[in-house]
C-alpha cells in the first residue's frame, strides 16, 4: 500500500497555545495582518489553534512577537 501525504489524518489533540508577547506597534503591515489573522489583538492575549502547516507558517513570519506552547 502506498501512503500519500495528502491522505494523512490530523491528530485531533495537537493544538498550539499562541500568546502575543510584544506589541504590534512598529511591525510591517503584513506582519501586523498576520498577527491579527491569528486572532491576537492585545499583548498577553492567548489563542488556541490546531497544529497545522498553515498556522506554523504564520507563526514563522512573526516569531519575535509570539510565544508558542503545546496545549495538553
Amino acid at each position: 500500500m502506498v501512503r500519500r501525504w495528502w491522505r494523512r489524518r490530523p491528530v485531533a489533540s495537537k493544538r498550539l497555545r499562541i500568546t502575543l508577547s510584544r506589541s504590534i506597534i512598529g511591525l510591517s503591515p503584513k506582519q501586523e495582518a498576520t498577527v491579527k489573522a491569528l486572532g491576537l489583538r492585545r499583548v498577553r492575549q492567548q489563542v488556541t489553534h490546531e497544529d497545522n502547516p498553515t498556522v506554523r507558517g504564520m507563526i514563522a513570519k512573526v516569531p519575535h512577537v509570539l510565544q508558542v506552547t503545546h496545549e495538553a
